[in-house]
């Protein structure tokens, strides 16, 4: 199988475009290796304008699989089964509008960080394990969909297109942390677009492809009433599962202002829904053509397994060799552009809300820039190796979204809305959720569900009944009700003080936390903190907690001291 050499010059032309932008947007940050700093790197030093914002927030949701994957539904089951476009321009409008000015004015580093500081570490310890499943089997998938893509283009072997398209995302990720990231973000949102859109009128034109218009009645599907509750399901699950996840947040933090924040997820959202109509368009391309009238010599109709690659086959076969060049440089650009920002995240959290405030609470900032530097060659190679090994990659990642929508979500809203809620509620919330949308099963690993919920079908094995969403709110009341239950036990001296193992209702007195009585009683009682966590801060890290400066530079335990 020969390679075509054009592509591959293409290919590498485009790869050192990305490098050379990362690198040199790695010298925007002040960071040195004689001074480093670690909330710089992360989050770029919280000096993210609005455009570059926008266009690295809509990058990171316009990735690989959501230009695969959004193709291959209108071709498979439809238009109207095709969600995420749709459903993840409405997350990023509904994080804006609950979370991003509140978590930028708190100035929070991570997602972890809320958690961390009021239900303690080892519950914040937790809550970051599906948050890290889901960026490496997030980063995992897309680069499957990239080897697929190449190999069908290019006749490039599968397991060196990831390979070297891991390599180069590590490298400039590397030099400059979320600058890196950003900027690059930038190029490749603009090589999704043009890339895409310079193929669609050749295959629109092409002999073998009827016209759209003609047979809209085939791509655009159809959606039984018997169908509506599973369909809402996986669209909340799109729409409030899309925003527990710190590639999100990574980028809200990062920005100027508690406005900006906002209004760059409001912005980005169209984005989003715009980068979504050129994959429809070449999904309703490959629906309506002949395929027998092209050079596709694999097996028709075009079997469920291949249909994920329907969008490289459809530049394949249906484009100039030259013009489909375009196209995966549009498919790489979506595949980096969500990568590297999912590559970053994991580290971050891990370096900062494992490392940091869990095993090594006095690490300085270079142990722990050395960290997140390990991480990123982890996470990397961690999603390289399954993104090369395992064929259920999707699955996994479909999974790991439905656990960030079951446990991540309704934790999220309560430690931002619900002072009341305690680490108990936190607790059973978490392992409750996580038993339930197990029970549920998956068709996708032949798991066969332990509760079978109303309007089961017995012949595809699925749950019609919205069960994901129920799973959630069951999640959700069991925080608010055993948060109160055990307040209610341990200050109504049913249970005693001993008994109180993670530290929420002990009366310790505020001499032992705050230094010369600088905290008074009442203000201490208004903290959002857990109380054992609380003695660990620094008299400062109080006081910042309590400030009524939207735009606080509060680092979270960064300068915590062991009580």
């Amino acid at each position: 199988m020969s390679v075509f050499v054009g592509g591959l010059i293409s290919v590498i032309i485009f790869y050192l475009l990305i490098l050379a932008v990362g690198i040199w947007a790695g010298k925007k940050q002040k960071s040195t290796e004689k001074n480093p700093d670690t909330e710089e790197i992360m989050l770029a030093g919280r000096n993210i304008g609005l455009i570059v914002g926008i266009f690295t927030m809509t990058a990171t949701w316009v990735g690989g699989g959501f230009i695969n994957g959004s193709a291959e539904m209108v071709y498979s089951t439809g238009l109207v089964w095709c969600q995420a476009p749709i459903g993840y321009a409405l997350s990023l409008v509904f994080g804006g509008f609950l979370f991003a000015r509140r978590m930028r004015r708190e100035g929070y580093v991570t997602m972890i960080d809320p958690f961390q500081r009021k239900y303690g570490e080892r519950m914040g310890g937790l809550l970051f394990i599906p948050a890290l499943l889901g960026e490496i089997f997030w980063s995992a998938a897309i680069l499957s969909a990239l080897g697929g893509t190449i190999s069908v283009i290019m006749k490039l072997d599968n397991t060196t297109s990831i390979v070297v398209s891991a390599i180069v995302v590590v490298i400039y990720t590397l030099f400059g942390g979320l600058y890196s990231v950003a900027y690059t973000d930038v190029v490749q949102l603009f090589c999704i677009f043009a890339g895409l859109i310079i193929c669609i009128p050749f295959a629109m034109t092409h002999k073998a492809v009827k016209n759209i218009a003609e047979t809209k009645v085939e791509w655009i599907g159809e959606l039984k009433p018997i169908d509506m509750g599973y369909y809402i399901d996986l669209m909340l699950v799109l729409i409030f599962g899309g925003i527990p996840w710190q590639v999100y947040f990574q980028r809200v933090l990062s920005a100027k202002t508690e406005k900006s924040a906002m209004y760059l997820s409001y912005i980005a959202a169209i984005g989003c829904f715009v980068a979504g109509i050129p994959p429809i368009v070449i999904g309703a391309i490959a629906k309506s053509t002949n395929w027998t009238l092209t050079d596709y010599n694999g097996t028709l109709p075009i079997p469920p397994e291949d249909q994920k690659l329907i969008l490289p086959l459809v530049l394949q076969y249906l484009t100039p060799n030259f013009i489909s060049f375009f196209g995966l440089g549009a498919i790489s650009a979506a595949v980096m552009s969500s990568a590297d920002s999912s590559v970053l995240s994991a580290s971050s959290m891990f370096a900062r809300n494992i490392w940091k405030l869990v095993f090594r609470q006095n690490a300085s900032e270079r142990e722990i820039l050395w960290v997140m530097r390990l991480g990123i060659f982890f996470v990397a190679s961690l999603a390289t190796i399954m993104g090369i090994t395992i064929k259920t990659v999707y699955g996994l990642w479909f999974l790991c979204s439905d656990l960030v929508y079951v446990v991540l979500f309704p934790q999220l809203f309560c430690v931002v809305y619900l002072q009341n809620t305690n680490t108990y509620g936190s607790m059973v919330a978490y392992w409750v959720g996580i038993a339930l949308r197990l029970s549920g099963g998956e068709p996708l690993f032949n798991l066969a569900p332990i509760i079978k919920f109303p309007f089961y079908d017995e012949e595809n094995l699925n749950q019609r009944f919205p069960f994901r969403t129920a799973s959630m709110l069951i999640s959700f009341f069991l925080n608010i009700t055993i948060s109160y239950l055990m307040k209610c036990l341990f200050e109504n001296g049913h249970l005693s003080k001993e008994s109180d193992v993670f530290g929420c209702f002990t009366n310790i007195p505020i001499e032992t936390i705050a230094l010369k009585d600088s905290v008074t009683v009442d203000e201490f009682s208004r903290l959002n903190v857990n109380v054992n966590s609380a003695m660990k801060y620094t008299n400062e890290d109080l006081h910042n907690i309590l400030s009524d400066e939207k735009d606080s530079n509060f680092r979270g335990s960064d300068n915590r001291k062991s009580s």
